[in-house]
């Protein structure tokens, strides 16, 4: 039986590493840190800011926050309502910045290569579950 194409991908595409993700306190004692400001200002800003952002977004309204992304009220076919982010670029320029990423990437040795050079290296390492070409 053949495996399929998107189980070579998966295996082999370069991805981040996750730590540990960053709790609020955490980052309310960094931002802190940073601002001077007090953590429980900080904190009520912060409950402040997601709480107009689902009432403008219940009003059919997007909010932009300039530096941080967009915030948009989407609904689905049966009715659920949702928030979908869109991050502002700054954001995506800053991670990208060279020399800057400190996090682990697993199969680095794979960035650019495409998804058939992804496939053929599962192929190759799998003769006994190949992919098709």
């Amino acid at each position: 039986m053949a495996a399929p194409r998107i189980q070579a991908i998966n295996a082999y595409r370069p991805r981040i590493e996750q730590g540990n993700t960053v709790q609020k306190p955490e980052l309310i004692r960094a931002l802190s840190r940073a601002t001077g400001l007090v953590e429980g200002s900080i904190d009520q800003a912060t409950k402040e800011l997601r709480d107009h952002i689902i009432e403008f977004n219940r009003a059919g309204r997007a909010v932009k926050v300039d530096g941080l992304g967009t915030f948009s009220p989407n609904i689905d076919l049966d009715g659920t309502l949702s928030i979908s982010f869109r991050p502002d670029p700054a954001l995506n320029f800053g991670i990208n910045m060279p020399g800057t990423f400190t996090g682990t990437i697993l199969n680095r040795e794979n960035i650019g290569k495409t998804s058939d050079d992804l496939v053929a290296q599962w192929n190759q390492e799998h003769p006994e579950n190949p992919i098709p070409t």
